[in-house]
């Protein structure tokens, strides 16, 4: 038999029994759109997260030394990190200040939250750290850092939400009281996000002295290392330098990490739970395919008599076993084809309700993977069943009512 025919004798017999044929498809439809639709998922947040990652700066280490005498913690990295000043580009406090920022009429206690600004006390290297670039005006200077000048850079959606279309260079914003003059504005970087890192006001963090509750949070640090092979010998060398002035925890405690590190360690769990995702999806699949085994039987049972009379006039088993297994993976394809069209609307929902309306789509490389897979899996479980009916003997067959 020649394979054409087969595939038209698959198909006359998948359409002469459409709604079995289509029960039969649904464990596998399920199977491959779940999977299409978890695995995408997946890799939409891994792409999401790396996104945040980045933004927030690459080759960033980001670190907390609290000591019990009282000192600042920051002051002590900053001091040790520039000796570092080979694999070190910049180092800043991570420290926030709480109170209600105002202008005019406009304050932050009456905002949404998405428009709440988030007030940062840092050195004149954030900007670097943080992958920052000013727009207009100028960044902080060291001069403002010793000199305690009362200055800020805003963010850019911080700078709409306080000044709409009116120039914020040289006006002053209230924090908690305290007037600040505008010195700049930094460059939009994350437009799309409800909490979005344009929502920043920028102050010296010598500035702590003059807002409340500030001064004890200027321990944590982050620091910007040349590049991705030297960020392991920074959180080394930091790590050693945080232990010997804490005596390992006797004077008190500090640690430092990557945000690849965290990258990594989230890759990791994320692929974890895919996997467990996917098996649990796997096993409809199987479920199917034990349904196209099943039904594939009730066809070799259907079609005994067929399968004798072809014996009988001389069909060799080969051509037995490809009508079979030709109609089991026709099957199969089908459901998959259906599966996947249902996985690419999935994973479209799925990207407009988790990411922001981001558009999360199947690479082609999980779409032809989907697409191989059903295929496969219909010759695998038809394979019994062709076997089987090609094993058949002409005059038992021929008996066959």
């Amino acid at each position: 038999m020649k394979f054409a025919q087969a595939v038209k004798m698959a198909v006359k017999s998948i359409l002469s029994k459409k709604g079995r044929s289509f029960l039969t498809m649904l464990g596998i439809i399920i199977g491959i759109a779940s999977v299409m639709t978890i695995v995408a998922t997946v890799e939409g947040y891994n792409r999401k997260m790396m996104e945040a990652f980045e933004a927030q700066g690459t080759n960033k280490v980001t670190g907390t030394l609290y000591l019990n005498s009282g000192e600042s913690g920051f002051e002590k990295v900053y001091d040790y990190c520039r000796g570092m000043g080979d694999v070190v580009l910049g180092v800043t406090p991570s420290a926030t200040a709480n109170g209600t920022v105002k202008y005019g009429a406009k304050t932050s206690d009456t905002m949404d939250w998405r428009d709440q600004p988030r007030v940062y006390l840092c050195s004149e290297q954030y900007s670097l750290c943080s992958s920052f670039a000013v727009a207009r005006g100028r960044d902080l200077s060291r001069i403002d850092i010793e000199d305690y000048h009362q200055v800020c850079v805003l963010g850019a959606r911080a700078a709409k939400t306080f000044f709409d279309y009116s120039d914020p260079l040289g006006q002053n914003i209230m924090i908690s009281g305290v007037p600040f003059q505008v010195v700049g504005i930094y460059v939009e970087k994350d437009k799309d996000s409800a909490y979005s890192m344009d929502s920043v006001i920028v102050l010296p963090y010598t500035a702590a002295r003059f807002l409340p509750n500030t001064e004890a949070q200027m321990n944590d640090f982050d620091i910007k290392v040349k590049d991705s092979q030297s960020v392991g010998t920074v959180i080394n060398s930091v790590q050693a330098y945080m232990d010997a002035m804490t005596q390992q925890g006797s004077k008190g405690w500090g640690y430092c990490y990557s945000e690849q590190q965290w990258a990594e360690e989230s890759n990791s769990a994320l692929t974890m739970i895919s996997v467990v995702l996917g098996g649990i999806a796997g096993i409809s699949l199987l479920v199917g395919g034990i349904g196209i085994m099943n039904i594939m039987l009730v066809t070799v049972t259907e079609r005994t008599r067929e399968i004798g009379i072809r014996r009988a006039i001389g069909a060799e088993r080969g051509s037995i076993v490809t009508q079979f297994l030709v109609e089991a993976a026709m099957i199969c394809g089908i459901g998959g084809v259906i599966g996947i069209a249902i996985g690419f609307l999935g994973t479209n929902v799925a990207g407009k309700l988790l990411f922001e309306g981001m558009s999360l789509l199947p690479s082609l490389k999980i779409t032809l993977g989907a697409f191989a897979f059903s295929v496969s899996l219909g010759i695998i479980f038809g394979m019994y069943p062709a076997i089987k009916a090609s094993g058949l003997q002409p005059v038992v067959a021929l008996r066959a009512e």
